[in-house]
C-alpha cells in the first residue's frame, strides 16, 4: 500500500465496504431541531433517519465535519508515515473540503514532511463513493501517490448523478433549487428530473408520475451517452436510493436492460443522511463515473 483513503460521509459508502477497503470516513452531522447535531452513522442510523422523515414529516440539516474531526483522522493515519487522499463533497454544497484544507495545514505546520492531498471531487453521494472506490482499485494496485492523484483528478470531471426525488421541498428548504420550480411543481403534481455535474443541479426535465420519472432518468442517461460519443463500457454505475431498496432493485434492472450496462457489484452504497436532508426520503437515480483502470 502506497497511501491511506480517507473520505467524508458524503460518498454514502457502507461500513462494510468503508471497513474491508481501510478507508478512513469522516462524518457529517445532522439535526432535526437546530440545537443538537448528531453524527452520522455514529449517532444515527440511516433508516431512522430517513424514518423520521416519512413518519414524522421532519425536515433536517446536515452540517459540514469539524476541522477537529479531519485533523484527528489524519494524525492517527500518519501513524503508518503513507502518504494521505482525502476525497470530498463538491465545495459547491459543503464547507467540507475547506474543512480538510485546513486541517492539512495545521498539520503541516507540526510536520512538514506529511504529505496529504486534498480533492474536490466535485461530487457527491454515490458518484462520490463510486469516485472513492477508483482511488481503492489505484492504492491496490499501487500506484504510487502522486499518480495517483492525477489520475483521480483527470476522471472527476466525467461524474454524474441523474436521479429524481418525491417532490421539491426539501431541495427548496435547503436551498438547492429555485421557488419557481416547487411553485411548479406543488400546482401541477410535477416530479423532477434532476442533473447534477461540475458540483452544480439543475433541473433536467419534468415528469407526472413517478413512473416517467424513473423512464426520464433512463432516457436522460442514454441520450448523454450517445450524444457525447461515449462509450458506456469506460464507466462505472450505481444506483442511488434512500430506503426503498426494493424499488431501487427494479429500477436497477429496468435501467441495466435499457441501455445496456451492468451496475458495479463491488461497492455498497446508499443516498445517506447528509444528502437525503436535501433531497427528502425518496431520491432514485444512477451515478456514473469513467473508471481510472
Amino acid at each position: 500500500m502506497k497511501f491511506n483513503l480517507v473520505s467524508d460521509g458524503a460518498c454514502d459508502l457502507l461500513p462494510e465496504y468503508t471497513d474491508a477497503h481501510d478507508i478512513s470516513v469522516v462524518p457529517f452531522y445532522v439535526t432535526f431541531d437546530g440545537e443538537t447535531y448528531l453524527k452520522e452513522r455514529v449517532d444515527v442510523d440511516h433508516d431512522s433517519f430517513y424514518r423520521k422523515m416519512v413518519d414524522e414529516h421532519a425536515i433536517p440539516k446536515s452540517s459540514l465535519p469539524a476541522v477537529s474531526d479531519y485533523v484527528d483522522t489524519f494524525e492517527k493515519l500518519l501513524e503508518n508515515k503513507l502518504p494521505i487522499i482525502c476525497i470530498c463533497i463538491t465545495c459547491k454544497f459543503s464547507g467540507s473540503y475547506n474543512a480538510a484544507v485546513t486541517a492539512r495545514d495545521i498539520i503541516l505546520e507540526s510536520n512538514p514532511e506529511a504529505k496529504i492531498t486534498v480533492i474536490d471531487s466535485t461530487l457527491n453521494t454515490v458518484t462520490q463513493g463510486l469516485y472513492v472506490h477508483e482511488a481503492v482499485k489505484l492504492r491496490d494496485a499501487d500506484y504510487e501517490y502522486e499518480e495517483a492523484v492525477k489520475l483521480l483528478e483527470d476522471i472527476k470531471s466525467s461524474g454524474r448523478i441523474i436521479f429524481t426525488v418525491g417532490s421539491l421541498e426539501y431541495l427548496v428548504k435547503n436551498g438547492r433549487i429555485g421557488k419557481l420550480a416547487v411553485i411548479a411543481g406543488d400546482k401541477l403534481g410535477i416530479r423532477p428530473l434532476i442533473v447534477m455535474e461540475d458540483g452544480e443541479i439543475s433541473l433536467g426535465g419534468i415528469t407526472r408520475s413517478r413512473k416517467k420519472s424513473k423512464a426520464g432518468v433512463i432516457k436522460l442517461t442514454n441520450e448523454f451517452f450517445e450524444k457525447n460519443k461515449l462509450n458506456k463500457d469506460d464507466y462505472n454505475f450505481y444506483i442511488g436510493t434512500g430506503f426503498d431498496y426494493k424499488e431501487a432493485d427494479e429500477f436497477q434492472k429496468e435501467l441495466e436492460e435499457a441501455i445496456g450496462i451492468r451496475c458495479n457489484d463491488e461497492i455498497k452504497a446508499v443516498v445517506g443522511a447528509t444528502v437525503g436532508c436535501h433531497t427528502g426520503p425518496y431520491p432514485l437515480g444512477v451515478g456514473f463515473i469513467k473508471r481510472a483502470l
